[in-house]
């Protein structure tokens, strides 16, 4: 089993395809869904535990030619996929979906729970696996944390407003939530702390938990939730993976919070780029 990674920071470099066939095939297919699964749950690794993360986007840019290693970088130059950073893991020897997760999580589960990862590509030619997980640049055209926080209150209340399945639970439809400046204020800070310190996680490095964050800033609150994202450009696409996670979902479709506030911070040097925060509350 071996890893090759690098990180490029040019905004003109593009990622290489193997043109994909149209469908991937079975064992690829559930081999992204065993990651995504795992990366739903906190889970041990290196010692420590990992945080809930929204799944990896399946991209056929990032399906490439399983057996012999080759040149990466070489081959990510032919695609059209402008990253920032990737990492590429072979494996030799799994016979299935569920063999190749195996080795994953023994061998690999830092990269599987990167949460700075945003698309996956998998590839399988007999024994021989590449699985590409990659973070794209940033596009520009965000406004301030404050227009985009209420693009996310505007998109989650229009979610709430129909019945949902998040994961085995089936979820009624949900008041819509309000506006809250103090719970804004909170979550910016944290948004803000994640990015400029290079971490990813509901306690910050204060130890710090979403309630202890949400009562400095004086919300004093019968009940806190908080979703954060990391590596998604578009307010858009940080729902998409929160709807897509069980235990996500099911925070943005709780009844019993009434307000939300919402930010995003973004610092280049930090390996995830983009950071988000929304946090709900009940009073």
């Amino acid at each position: 089993m071996r890893v090759l990674s690098f990180v490029v920071r040019l905004a003109a470099l593009s990622l290489g395809l193997v043109l994909a066939t149209a469908a991937m095939a079975t064992e690829e297919t559930q081999l992204i869904e065993s990651i995504n699964a795992y990366r739903s749950q906190v889970q041990r690794c290196g010692g420590e535990a990992s945080e809930e993360l929204p799944p990896l986007s399946a991209d056929p840019r990032l399906i490439l030619q399983a057996s012999g290693m080759g040149d990466l970088q070489e081959a990510l130059a032919r695609s059209a996929y402008p990253m920032v950073n990737v990492q590429a893991i072979s494996l030799t020897g799994p016979r299935d979906a569920q063999a190749a997760m195996k080795a994953l999580q023994e061998s690999f589960c830092q990269v599987v729970l990167d949460p700075q990862f945003v698309d996956i590509g998998v590839s399988r030619e007999g024994l021989d696996w590449r699985i590409v997980l990659a973070r794209p640049l940033l596009t520009s055209g965000l406004g301030t944390w404050q227009t985009e926080g209420q693009k996310l209150l505007e998109q989650i209340n229009a979610v709430r407003a129909q019945a949902r399945q998040c994961g085995a639970q089936s979820l009624a439809a949900a008041p819509p939530l309000t506006w809250n400046d103090t719970l804004a204020t909170a979550a910016e800070t944290h948004t803000r702390a994640m990015a400029n310190q290079n971490y990813f996680g509901h306690r910050d490095r204060d130890g710090r938990t979403p309630s202890d964050r949400a009562e400095l800033a004086g919300y004093v609150g019968l009940q806190i939730g908080e979703n954060i994202a990391a590596g998604q450009d578009t307010v858009r696409k940080v729902l998409d993976g929160w709807l897509a996670s069980p235990g996500h979902c099911a925070n943005l479709m709780n009844p019993q919070f009434r307000e939300l506030g919402a930010a995003y911070a973004v610092d280049p040097k930090s390996d995830a780029g983009i950071y988000w925060t929304a946090l709900f509350g009940a009073q």
